[in-house]
């Protein structure tokens, strides 16, 4: 099982989730957060300290909006982002790429959030 971050995320980008990962596997992208599924290890913690209630175990996405966010996770990192010349994958930390400035087709056409 691994942690989804799901549509709450979007336009938010509070970055408490990453600042408690005791392994580094969330990224950040244009828009929204991401789990690396490869390399979350399920503690939760990520899940206890967001602030929109985005992020939520795999294994429980039962609408189809949260298995489309937990498809999109992966696509995330197995696809080629616009602007990136490969797949994203398991780099073991996303304080070794820092922001990737970029978001799958789900995220990067969902409305803005107005303020």
């Amino acid at each position: 099982m691994t942690f989804i971050i799901g549509e709450p995320c979007i336009d938010v980008l509070d970055k408490s989730c990453m600042d408690i990962c005791p392994m580094d596997c969330i990224y950040t992208g244009l828009r929204k957060n991401y789990i690396n599924p490869v390399e979350c290890i399920d503690c939760s913690a990520c899940a206890d300290v967001c602030p929109v209630d985005a992020i939520f175990p795999a294994s429980r996405a039962v609408t189809e909006e949260q298995r489309a966010f937990a498809d999109d996770s992966d696509l995330f990192f197995d696809s080629i982002l616009s602007g990136r010349e490969e797949p994203l994958g398991s780099i073991g930390g996303s304080a070794k790429v820092g922001d990737i400035g970029a978001d799958t087709p789900l995220v990067a056409g969902h409305p803005k959030v107005v303020s």
